[in-house]
């Protein structure tokens, strides 16, 4: 049917139209220079093969489609978090468009931060006065409570001291003495960005404990680290602090600015980790981190002030809430709540009721170092058998955890761990020894295409599905969000199987 103002078609329906899949044909044929369809298809089936995947794996000197983001992301995911804070880019515009983006497009809301908009002059001589001119149009116009610098890849090629070029800026008027402005340099050719976040976590606590006497108490802070379900899992920590009635602090809270309602009011700025409380986080008796990779720097500061600290690895469903939770207890002297031991309950009873269905069945897992980690975790919880466990951004000791954690169980038989690989070694692994299903962000969708393992998604960035970010997937509650994701994957794909014949196209499961 063509294109009429009374029904209008988009453009999923319109470009497969036959009029279009012509023009596609004939452009195709005009403009590339396309091989035989015998030598594609050749290629093809080379690129799947067990001699190309060895290649492939040995490949050094080239990064294809990495499943990590760059160091400014982190910092500026931790800065929203913080009360009435802006994100400050020094660098490009375009570099602060990609981290904008790459944040509003997986939580849906605007992602607010401003920009030195360093070019060719300031890559010569510097960005000072791109610092000075920024840092003064930012707190006249925006009015916020704090700045937090981070840097993109001219400012560090070019070697701009943040340092010197903050007291500069206050030298010259910018900002007041007192107005705080936190800085980290994140360089976007190193690490990743749970390394940003942990940079700027860092810094934006030494903005507000150095130099001050620390009362010690009884308070904990916990830190998410970089989570892309950041908004629900931190309602969930704050659900179990007051609960168990903890003194606690969330630092880089960012369950409002990431998820503001749609009243007729626009918020630059909403909830976040409180300035005040910040800077009485100094005095808490310990801090948590619920990601190890996202803190390093931040708990060994922490630690060098007299607190006590602890990591986690993304803790998802049962043994991992539950090293959690008795962590909490310990340190605070408060017993586990009968809501929360339900709350456990039902998780067991959730699993028991759908343990069939997931025994005995691979999954390979890609994402971010506690993420995989945890999810291989919950995953052999499940009866499932992880297979294949890529993290571009997983280190050694990543490396041996991940081993440790596969040889604890004979659900982890088959588990091969893959650190600082990419998507693309990803593909010639499900294309060679593929997994029964695939744990991952949306960029795993073109491992479905090509290889046909079901991709369920869960991870940063969900690009492509609305409103996953709203639901949590820590602790026992998010434990049963992401068992009921793994659940109606499955159930799809049996469907998907068992439709033409009918046979088992059952309507109970």
């Amino acid at each position: 049917m063509p294109q009429n103002a009374l029904k209008i078609k988009d453009h999923i329906d319109l470009f497969n139209d036959p009029e279009y899949l012509e023009i596609f044909k004939r452009k195709r044929a005009e403009f590339e220079d396309m091989p035989s369809d015998d030598e594609v298809a050749k290629q093809a089936a080379y690129i799947n093969s067990v001699e190309y995947r060895e290649k492939n794996l040995a490949r050094e000197a080239l990064v294809i489609n990495p499943a990590k983001a760059c160091q400014p992301v982190g910092a500026a995911y931790c800065s929203a978090g913080f009360e009435g804070t802006l994100a400050f880019t020094h660098g490009s515009l375009g570099c602060a468009a990609y981290f904008r983006s790459h944040l509003s497009r997986h939580f849906k809301e605007p992602s607010a931060m401003v920009c030195s908009a360093m070019t060719e002059d300031a890559a010569v001589f510097g960005g000072l006065n791109n610092m000075i001119e920024g840092l003064a149009n930012a707190y006249a116009l925006y009015k916020p409570k704090m700045i937090a610098v981070h840097t993109s890849c001219m400012a560090e090629v070019i070697g701009d001291d943040l340092n010197s070029f903050i007291i500069q800026s206050r030298e010259k008027g910018s900002i007041p003495e007192d107005f705080p402005v936190a800085f980290a340099h994140t360089p976007s050719f190193v690490g990743s960005h749970v390394v940003g976040y942990d940079n700027m976590m860092k810094s934006i606590l030494s903005n507000f404990w150095e130099g001050k006497e620390r009362k010690p108490g009884k308070g904990v802070n916990i830190i998410g680290g970089f989570d892309g379900y950041g908004v629900a899992n931190a309602r969930e920590i704050k659900d179990i602090i007051a609960t168990m009635g903890i003194e606690g602090t969330l630092l880089s809270d960012v369950s409002d600015v990431y998820d503001t309602p749609a009243d007729g009011s626009y918020r630059m700025y909403d909830g976040g980790t409180s300035l005040a409380d910040t800077a009485k986080s100094l005095d808490a008796k310990a801090t948590l981190s619920l990601q190890e990779w996202c803190s390093d720097k931040t708990l060994d500061y922490a630690k060098s002030k007299g607190q006590e600290v602890a990591t986690f690895n993304y803790p998802i469903g049962l043994s991992g809430t539950d090293e959690f939770l008795m962590k909490l207890s310990q340190l605070t002297g408060k017993p586990i709540p009968e809501s929360i031991a339900r709350d456990r309950g039902r998780l067991v009873d959730a699993i028991e009721d759908s343990l069939a269905w997931i025994h005995g069945k691979s999954f390979s897992i890609f994402g971010d170092p506690d993420f995989v980690l945890g999810m291989t975790r919950f995953v052999m919880e499940l009866g499932g058998e992880p297979l294949h466990l890529l993290c571009t951004n997983g280190n050694a000791d990543w490396e041996t955890k991940m081993k440790e954690l596969l040889a604890s169980s004979p659900f982890g038989a088959m588990g091969q761990v893959w650190k600082g690989k990419d998507l693309w070694h990803m593909r010639s692994l499900l294309a060679t020894e593929p997994s029964d299903y695939l744990i991952g962000s949306s960029y795993g969708k073109y491992l479905e295409k090509d290889t046909g393992v079901p991709l369920i998604r869960i991870g940063f960035p969900i690009f492509d599905r609305h409103h996953h970010h709203r639901f949590p997937t820590l602790f026992y509650k998010g434990g049963l969000r992401v068992l009921v994701t793994i659940l109606d994957k499955i159930f799809d794909t049996i469907d998907e199987k068992t439709k033409v014949s009918g046979i088992s196209y059952d309507l109970t499961r």
